[in-house]
């Protein structure tokens, strides 16, 4: 290939740019990052248009952007510091129950108040002969399966903006408006069992909020009823 049959690459002129811009206003609303690669003219006598009060516009924006960004990971740290606190209170308190009924108390009354949602409960399967919906010691009692159905293969389970279940929550469920299910498998010999918080604030669980502390908690609740109850893991 000769060098004219080679295809050239077509330049802009100045006019060109300028009657691009002239027929298209909003280039530089639309495309901001372009003034990175300009330098803005200052004024004259010309009344040529000063670029720098755009730039300066546009910097102030970029410096409330930062603000908010940092305001919002602040306010994540310390609302995980304040979960983290609560979650290590709750468990120095089950260490400190005295007998397995005061343990179940903790759970089933403390446990709630003390990580500021509404109702916290205990849900264990039954072995299909119970008759479920009952309370028993503070244990909430439900059919066979159940347990495996809800969490559907999962350790943890957070809703947002829903009805609470009356299974779980009895007579609060009309009061639950989110919830966490946090799955706690005891030991091999024993069924499975959820232990749930439910919260008026439909906000308040959400599905990909992290779950480290919360699965920590559930590993706690584990180990504790196996001590109490003499259970092998």
């Amino acid at each position: 290939m000769t060098d004219s049959q080679k295809i050239k690459t077509p330049t802009l002129s100045a006019e060109d740019i300028i009657d691009f811009l002239r027929d298209n206003p909003k280039f530089l609303q639309q495309n901001p990052e372009a003034c990175d690669f300009l330098t803005p003219p200052k004024n004259d006598d010309k009344k040529v248009t000063d670029f720098q009060s755009f730039m300066i516009e546009r910097l102030k924006d970029d410096k409330e952007k930062v603000i908010e960004t940092t305001q919002n990971i602040v306010e994540n740290v310390r609302s995980n510091m304040n979960n983290q606190q609560r979650i290590h209170k709750v468990i120095l308190r089950l260490l400190e129950a005295r007998n397995f009924e005061e343990f179940i108390h903790i759970i089933t009354m403390d446990m709630s108040s003390m990580l500021d949602t509404d109702i916290s409960v205990l849900v264990i399967e039954s072995n299909g002969q119970d008759i479920p919906h009952i309370m028993t010691n503070g244990i909430r009692v439900l059919p066979e399966g159940t347990i495996d159905k809800w969490m559907n293969g999962q350790s943890v389970l957070l809703q947002e903006n829903i009805t609470g279940i009356e299974a779980i929550f009895g007579g609060g469920a009309n009061l639950v408006q989110s919830q966490a299910l946090l799955r706690v498998d005891i030991s091999m010999d024993t069924p499975p069992a959820i232990l749930a918080f439910g919260s008026r604030d439909p906000l308040m669980f959400q599905d990909g909020q992290a779950t480290d502390q919360v699965s920590f908690l559930a590993r706690v609740v584990e180990r504790a009823f196996r001590n109490w109850l003499n259970i092998p893991r």
